[in-house]
């Protein structure tokens, strides 16, 4: 046995270079008998047996509703949830015991602060299932502790996002506090404080034990009627090919019988990327080994919250009289030769890898310097390319469930987790806006891609404990997707954003360009790093939670859109085209909106599930029959509608509406032409004098009004022009074919310079956009937002007969009432939002700003956010009109006025092209 201190001198004496990517063990300290060769997880229970039980623990059925795969902690969970809500004649399969791969080695820490509301949310059911909800039902502890935790700031930046969270929970009740040094001291007497600006103390979180959780699931799930068979590896998954061409789960193989089933839901950690392979299914995750240490009993311990201190990379977690040290380092070590024997097993530790954990605890716990490690722990965890859970069901197969790719975080979001997927499985959608965790947020180039899992993956392990700040981009795998506007923009400084794999451009730099280069693994794995790196440096800068050293470089952009004409590159968007014999009725059945318009109109939609939430908003643009002329018109001799969808959507929409098709039985086809085509906007007062110099077209209003589109020629090239906007100004879209953007670009910047054109990106859109009061998909509009809510009822044809997803639904909310509504606010004072903050009515809280930025034209910061009544009641316009509103920022309160409409051109003067008014504020040029 060592002690913590002597570890650390020894490594650091005998420390040597391994090699990269694949290392399993170091030979660095491994002949030291001074440490020790325990390996041992600290719970009092294990499922582990060792009687040498082989085959099936129970016969198998011939048939299942549902089949989950893996028994632990998300596998345990979907059982016990799908149990409750009614699906009983289900069957969990576990090829060893439960918990035998990655859930029975894990911390089992559950922190109920987040930087997401879903999170929030997730983590919030979880803590009630393990604390009371188990328990109640089944008698049996489930071995919750709650012991509170606390989150360590060494710096302003640190405690500013800790004050982020807290504002957050004060819209979920979730009792959190700032500690000073000295308060910290007192909390906590055998911390080292000396170097901290503050602390956040939460006194309701806690831990679970594995065994426990999992042991009182599984029998409160068969105490249902479920079945959990142990003992039983899954060697193989049948898919059926229907009437329609579509693949379906048919049956689950084993070495002792077949399941026929409709749905698989692949729980399987570590293993889920075989499991996958078996039916065809794409499962974009990684393993890798994650450790932590037990040390020896420390006097003065006891009771103590749990620790995570980011910035020393290292947790604390209370285990009754000792602490077990882990966190996330630099240089993981990849597990590639997954064993699909390895059960209740443990690889020996990397000393040299894990040594950065040890200096952290040292130095915040100084006691550890002298204390004795009892044991270690290093195991397979299974990691993805956000640092999200793979959830949902596969785009390639239907009736295939994915619930995996935890990053250790199995235990404390499974409750959650478990709920949401069997909601999903049961009624095709979640309850909550699970997009983050949705498989369908990859594009499917990316999920077959190892370079991309592997490079992502690293680089998420790696910055798991990094703030998260508002503008952060990733530098792993980048330059996937490309458009062809890519190589200009980019010598005019453009500062790329990464969304879906494409490129898209953010803003642009004035000192030239910025190259986004190969990834270096943050120089891990002997990797080279990139010593000059002009992309990351700007990067950098943007690590505030103030405004960004550029702010007013966006707001030129912004300003020059508002008062002259600015050209956005927005090619990554999705653009497919929907023709077949039941277009028509497919397009009724899909879009709230009435597309069926004259050929050659343009209209803004929303697509629901069957909840009445926004799944999508996209327009839609009805074509004339023709012969085909790719990419700007498909073959039809019918219906065809072209859709134009946010770019980093676009798998997620695909898939929405190839489902719908399917279950519908519609003969129709969606075809993708994304990648051969561009699309760049033209915006602004002066847009159309510019544009009415390169097209042939007349685009006064009588000729070319607003939401029409016609194939016009531009430069020569033809091309399908759209009057359109997405930042409030009179403007048009052109979309190009691939071979025809460059030279129709050169032509709209040469006629523009007269005109004071600038290059503009996303990050102006970001803030025009919301300026006006339209909605971003997935900020401020979700799969858990219906149309009346959100204040797009002028999306939705309910004056109309014709049936559409989600009508039923929102015909029963409008006749009830809005329980909650989204509200526009303004606050005067100049700070930075960016979404989170708390929304007070007269001193209540009511909600969260789901989205926020500075509004450069009213001169103001604009924030919107769902406000619910806290008496349960109807969320009228009386109610929002009445009421006296707060924001709070990171626990510092800001008087805030309330809108019902947008304070930006409410009567949409701008967008008919009527600029009677004055101009807004000047962009320095």
């Amino acid at each position: 046995m060592a002690f913590l201190g002597t570890v650390a001198r020894r490594v650091t004496a005998c420390r040597q270079h391994l090699s990269p990517l694949c290392r399993a063990t170091t030979r660095c300290y491994s002949s030291q008998s001074t440490h020790t060769t325990e390996k041992s997880v600290p719970y009092e229970k294990t499922l582990k047996q060792e009687d040498g039980i082989s085959g099936p623990t129970k016969p198998l059925p011939k048939s299942a509703d549902v089949v989950v795969i893996g028994g632990g902690s998300l596998g345990c969970q979907t059982l016990y949830h799908l149990c409750k809500m009614g699906i009983t004649n289900v069957i969990l399969l576990e090829r060893d015991r439960l918990t035998a791969g990655t859930t029975w080695h894990t911390a089992g820490l559950l922190w109920q602060l987040r930087p997401s509301d879903t999170e929030v949310e997730l983590l919030a059911h979880t803590r009630n299932v393990i604390s009371s909800e188990l328990e109640e039902e089944t008698g049996l502890e489930t071995g919750w502790i709650q012991n509170g935790g606390l989150f360590i700031a060494s710096n302003k930046q640190r405690l500013d996002e800790y004050k982020r969270l807290m504002s957050l929970g004060k819209a979920y009740g979730i009792e959190s506090y700032v500690l000073s040094p000295a308060e910290t001291k007192d909390l906590y007497p055998l911390m080292n404080v000396k170097d901290l600006y503050g602390t956040l103390y939460v006194p309701k979180d806690g831990t679970m034990d594995p065994a426990g959780t999992c042991t009182t699931l599984s029998r409160a799930a068969t105490a249902r009627g479920a079945t959990v068979i142990e003992n039983c590896p899954v060697t193989g998954v049948q898919v059926k090919v229907d009437d329609f061409g579509v693949k379906r789960v048919k049956a689950v193989e084993t070495a002792h019988g077949t399941i026929q089933t409709p749905c698989v839901v692949n729980c399987a950690g570590v293993w889920a990327t075989k499991l996958g392979k078996m039916a065809g299914v794409n499962v974009p995750l990684v393993a890798m080994h994650h450790a932590y240490v037990v040390t020896e009993r420390i006097e003065g311990i006891q009771n103590m919250p749990n620790v995570r201190d980011h910035d020393a990379s290292v947790y604390l977690r209370l285990q009754g009289d000792a602490l077990s040290v882990g966190g996330y380092e630099q240089n993981p070590i990849f597990w590639d030769d997954v064993s699909d024997k390895f059960a209740f097993s443990l690889f020996d530790l990397d000393w040299d890898v894990f040594m950065q954990h040890i200096d952290g605890a040292v130095n915040r716990v100084p006691a550890l310097e002298q204390t004795g490690i009892k044991s270690t722990v290093c195991g397979p965890e299974s990691f993805t390319a956000d640092h999200k859970p793979l959830m949902g069901e596969a785009p390639e197969v239907r009736g295939f469930f994915l619930g995996c790719g935890f990053n250790s975080a199995g235990m404390m979001l499974g409750g959650g987790c478990g709920k949401e997927l069997a909601h999903w499985i049961i009624h095709g959608r979640p309850e909550k806006d699970m997009y983050g965790y949705d498989i369908r947020r990859f594009h499917h180039s990316l999920t077959g891609n190892n370079r991309w899992i592997r490079e992502r993956s690293h680089e998420s392990y790696a910055k798991n404990y990094s703030v998260v700040f508002p503008f952060d981009e990733p530098l792993a795998s980048r330059n996937m997707r490309k458009d062809p506007f890519h190589q200009v923009l980019q010598e005019q400084g453009c500062v790329f954003q990464e969304r879906h794999g494409w490129e898209r451009p953010g803003w642009f730099n004035q000192d030239g360009p910025a190259q986004v280069l190969d990834y270096d693994y943050y120089g891990a794995y002997d990797v080279p790093k990139n010593t000059v790196n002009k992309y990351s440096q700007i990067l950098g800068k943007e690590y505030t939670f103030d405004f960004p050293p550029h702010h007013d470089v966006i707001r030129d952009e912004c300003l020059t859109c508002r008062n002259a004409v600015a050209v956005f590159d927005m090619s990554y968007f999705g653009k497919f085209y929907l023709t077949g014999p039941d277009a028509k009725k497919a397009a009724d059945w899909l879009f709230t909106a009435d597309v069926n318009k004259a050929p050659g109109s343009t209209v803004y939609t929303c697509m629901l599930n069957k909840r009445g939430g926004v799944e999508s908003d996209l327009t839609v643009s009805r074509l004339e029959p023709s012969p085909a002329h790719i990419p700007l018109t498909p073959q039809s001799n019918g219906d065809a509608y072209y859709l134009a969808i946010g770019g980093g959507v676009a798998q997620h929409n695909w898939s929405h509406i190839q489902s719908a098709l399917q279950d519908q039985g519609f003969h129709c086809t969606l075809i993708d032409h994304t990648e051969d085509m561009g699309m760049i906007s033209i915006q602004g007062p002066k847009s159309r004098e510019l544009l009415q110099e390169v097209l042939d077209s007349d685009l006064s209003n009588d000729a070319f009004p607003f939401s029409t589109h016609k194939i016009v020629n531009a430069a020569g090239h033809k091309v399908r022009a759209m009057r359109l906007s997405f930042v409030g100004e009179m403007g048009w879209e052109l979309h190009i074919p691939k071979e025809s953007c460059l030279p129709v670009y050169h032509s709209i910047m040469a006629a523009g310079a007269k005109y004071g054109i600038c290059n503009a990106g996303y990050r102006a859109i970001d803030s025009l956009s919301i300026e006006k009061g339209y909605r971003h998909w997935h900020a401020d509009l979700r799969p858990d937002d219906t149309p009346l809510e959100a204040g797009l009822a002028f999306t939705c044809k309910m004056k109309t007969s014709i049936p559409f997803l989600g009508r039923k639904a929102l015909e029963a909310q409008k006749a009830e009432g809005l329980r909650r509504r989204i509200v526009c606010f303004t606050v005067d004072e100049k700070v930075p939002m960016f979404g989170l903050e708390a929304i007070f009515r007269n001193g209540v809280p009511v909600g969260h700003l789901r989205r926020s930025e500075f509004g450069f034209a009213i001169d103001k910061t604009i924030g919107y956010g769902y406000i619910r009544n806290p008496d349960g009641g109807v969320v009228s316009p009386d109610f929002v009109r009445s009421g006296e509103f707060t924001l709070e920022r990171m626990g510092v309160i800001y008087k805030a006025t309330a809108h019902l409409k947008s304070p930006f051109d409410p009567e949409n003067k701008r967008l008919k092209g009527i600029y009677g008014s004055p101009q807004v504020h000047e962009a320095r040029m």
